[in-house]
């Protein structure tokens, strides 16, 4: 990585080295209402009516529709505050900074597979690609009928729609997509298959390419440039640098957090209800360390992820990818199957290490990475893993896929070899074992047709769900309907890990509008308990 950033390898290549970052607004009126946990004496005790631990795609929503009621809201961040001015970074320092372990949180079973999640305000929502779509209509019923929750389109419908009007949720641009679009449209009309600009919460965006690593423009609304300073306006206060150790139980009942600043001192947050957003990973974890809302046996299991792969396909033309949306177009045609097609253009140091040459070859190919054009898909998973607390308070991760993904898997990759070559690609570079190198719709047909394993696909996921998730029956499910615990009181949990998985698209806008439902229950919790008091 350290070989390819490097400013000289860029210019030599005739490609930019720095994004443009247009003028910073760091001094909004709401920034006032953010510090760094350090500013909390050790050993205080501060009092409110919500604790929200966590700044995501689940976190976010829920601290702005409560301040805007007018409670009292305290969030916690594990990680620090980027601004427009800390986004101009190349993407492995802004890794380094935004991404849990620098980017390297993995799954462990039959093969490792890299599950990145951000650990910033904004959370996963300011790495994500900004992939803003609603799930089929059948998925969300099949979960409402197996778990009874009340998950069904038309109920969740309304929320939908109002985080899209937030987010700003629509097709990026033709500017913006870029060559990577007409080349993969192109490929997809000539086979027939159905194919779309995807819906993304950028409305502004211009194409820089830079959406995994922090966008330089704000253009992308993740929760960092939209739900957080909406509810920083609203009177909530936001700590960063401030990591939960515990949630507080007194007679059953949550009644606040146990808080470590970066120094390892702590201090105490009080409130009338608790919610944790820390994700489907690390939720589980904070909870199964205390041994909390687990009589189900539930929490931490029922894992899935949307196990991904892509390849890179060379064109006699230029494509330049890194200027194009990274992930603003889809090929939908096998999405009821669960394959669902969508962008991966990755920067210059990531391309060379995705790449399956070496020697000269691989020189050759660095060589020609204007003229690459990345895509790949993601699948359903019939598979399912397992989160467990690990080691100084990270998640492990346990996750293997089943045959029938496999299977599902090398269909797909036959198909990202049939797109490409009807677009006009000269050669495929692939991430199964075995087939690096497809110069051919022969060599296609053998991939598709081969035994593989596992281990045969280089794999990654970004949509880990399910390892808390909603019910009606506590004895199978870990929260309610209204994202309080079965087993504890005031103790909401709302993040990916209450969405029974797979969902067959990003899941990020589900997560959104759950929270934003979410919110009303909780609200209505607080006030109720603050009519109790006065009476």
């Amino acid at each position: 990585l350290a070989l390819f950033d490097d400013e000289r390898v860029y210019r030599s290549l005739g490609l930019r080295f720095s994004p443009e970052v247009p003028p910073s607004n760091e001094k909004a009126r709401w920034a006032e209402r953010m510090a760094d946990a350090s500013t909390i004496p050790a050993g205080e005790t501060l009092e409110c009516d919500v604790v929200m631990v966590g700044t995501g795609a689940g976190g976010g929503p829920v601290a702005k529709e409560l301040a805007e009621r007018g409670l009292a809201v305290v969030i916690l961040e594990e990680g620090k505050h980027f601004g427009r001015k800390d986004l101009g970074g190349r993407p492995t320092q802004m890794m380094a900074n935004m991404y849990r372990s620098a980017g390297f949180t993995a799954a462990l079973g039959n093969t490792v597979i890299p599950i990145p999640v951000g650990k910033t305000v904004g959370g996963t929502t300011t790495i994500n690609s900004g992939t803003a779509l609603r799930p089929p209509e059948r998925v969300l019923a099949a979960w409402a009928a197996r778990h009874g929750a009340d998950v069904t389109w038309g109920a969740l419908e309304p929320y939908y729609a109002r985080v899209e009007e937030i987010m700003g949720a629509g097709p990026s641009s033709a500017a913006a997509l870029g060559k990577p679009a007409e080349l993969l449209s192109r490929g997809a009309d000539a086979l027939g298959w159905s194919h779309e600009a995807l819906a993304r919460n950028a409305p502004g965006c211009d194409g820089q390419g830079l959406c995994c690593f922090g966008c330089p423009t704000e253009a992308k609304r993740s929760t960092n440039v939209s739900f957080i300073p909406a509810a920083l306006r609203a009177g909530a206060q936001l700590f960063t640098s401030a990591r939960v150790t515990r949630v507080l139980i007194d007679d059953g009942t949550a009644t606040g957090v146990e808080v470590a600043r970066a120094d390892g001192a702590t201090f105490t947050v009080r409130a009338r209800a608790v919610v944790l957003s820390c994700g489907s990973l690390h939720t589980p974890a904070l909870l199964l360390r205390q041994g909390l809302a687990n009589t189900s046996g539930q929490l931490g299991r029922n894992l899935t992820i949307h196990p991904a792969t892509s390849a890179i396909a060379l064109f006699d033309e230029a494509v330049d990818g890194h200027v194009a949306v990274p992930q603003g177009y889809a090929i939908d045609e096998f999405a009821a199957e669960g394959i669902m097609m969508e962008g991966a253009t990755a920067p210059l140091e990531l391309t060379a290490v995705a790449l399956t040459s070496f020697g000269p070859g691989f020189m050759d190919a660095i060589g020609q990475y204007r003229n690459h054009l990345s895509f790949g898909f993601m699948i359903a998973d019939a598979s399912s893993g397992r989160v467990r607390p690990g080691l100084n308070g990270e998640p492990l991760m346990t996750y293997s896929l089943v045959d029938a993904d496999v299977a599902r898997l090398r269909r797909g990759m036959g198909l990202l070899g049939r797109l490409f070559f009807a677009a006009g690609a000269k050669e495929i570079h692939a991430a199964v074992h075995g087939f690096e190198r497809l110069r051919s719709m022969d060599d296609v047909e053998r991939l598709a047709n081969a035994p593989l394993s596992a281990r045969s696909f280089d794999l990654t996921a970004y949509h880990p769900l399910g390892t808390a998730r909603i019910g009606a029956d506590p004895s199978t499910s870990v929260v309610s309907s209204t994202h309080e615990t079965h087993d504890v009181l005031n103790l909401f949990i709302v993040d990916g890990s209450n969405v029974q998985g797979p969902l067959y698209v990003n899941p990020q806008l589900t997560i959104m509008a759950l929270a934003t439902r979410a919110a009303e229950h909780i609200a209505r919790r607080v006030e109720r308990l603050d009519a109790l008091s006065a009476a």
